[in-house]
């Protein structure tokens, strides 16, 4: 019973070493290809279950996940202006024909990348010759990826790849240029900062002398004004004193007088020399009498 019991869990073993010699599964992120003794028999793109030849047939996945490129270093190129540029960019990509692409790199992935990187280097030279620094950076940028897009996904579908897109991370100009292209920005921009204050002081040496200007015209307005007014005076003053005078021209002399002697006698240290008979003391004579 013992022999029998372990013949039973021979064979169960020998056919559980059997199947999994025979069978392989693919999940959705890959793809296979199935060798027979080196020669491609099969090419699996459906996730699955699949059999095989127990020891002759071989299996080999690959990734179809989408997959970046990003270069180490930047590039240099040549704008249509003949200028050099460093250009930093990554492409993402996948494999679509994964039979064409093992018949095209083998089992090279590495070299199938640099293969992929090389194509999109020759688009991104011819591109960058066609157009000028303005255009990559800002001005058709959007347009330049795609044309790059399209002719490296064209180059590339040759070796089963499928070139997603096509992105510029950076565009510098060289350390030398840079720092001339800097130079000349910065005295551009004292010129500009120098014409600027140039146009500021005219402006205002402009502005002060309009308001230095309407400053003396309005004094001279003013005095105008002022003597006029103070003509205007006087005169309404003289009227008043000739028509007081008229009416009573002794009351007027009289206080004509009272006016020349409080003048002349404010302080008590004025001195006025006079003949005892003169003109000027008819008022003061006989004071007691009147």
């Amino acid at each position: 019973m013992s022999k029998n019991l372990g013949g039973i869990l021979v064979a169960i073993i020998s056919l559980l070493v059997l199947a999994s010699l025979s069978l392989y599964t693919v999940d959705q992120r890959q793809n296979a290809i199935v060798f027979r003794l080196g020669e491609i028999v099969a090419v699996k793109t459906e996730p699955g279950l699949y059999a095989k030849v127990p020891l002759v047939d071989r299996v080999k996945y690959f990734d179809i996940r989408v997959l970046t490129i990003e270069s180490d270093d930047p590039d240099l190129f040549i704008t249509k202006e003949k200028k050099n540029v460093l250009v930093d960019s990554f492409v993402k990509w996948r494999i679509i024909d994964v039979k064409q692409y093992y018949i095209s790199v083998r089992d090279d992935e590495d070299g199938a990348k640099r293969r992929l990187s090389q194509k999109v280097n020759d688009s991104l030279r011819d591109e960058f010759g066609q157009r000028t620094i303005h255009d990559v950076v800002s001005g058709e940028r959007d347009q330049v990826m795609e044309v790059m897009r399209k002719r490296a996904d064209a180059a590339a579908r040759e070796i089963g790849v499928q070139v997603l897109d096509v992105r510029l991370k950076r565009v510098d100009l060289p350390q030398e240029v840079s720092e001339s292209v800097y130079r000349r920005m910065e005295a551009e921009r004292q010129r500009a900062a120098k014409e600027q204050r140039s146009t500021g002081f005219a402006e205002s040496e402009k502005i002060r002398a309009e308001a230095d200007k309407k400053r003396e015209v309005i004094i001279a307005e003013a005095y105008r004004d002022a003597q006029r007014t103070k003509g205007e005076g006087d005169a309404k003053a003289s009227a008043i004193y000739a028509k007081a005078f008229q009416e009573n021209p002794e009351f007027y002399s009289f206080y004509r007088s009272l006016e020349a002697y409080r003048q002349s006698f404010r302080n008590k240290s004025d001195v006025l020399v006079l003949e005892p008979n003169s003109e000027f003391f008819k008022y003061m004579k006989g004071a007691g009498k009147r």
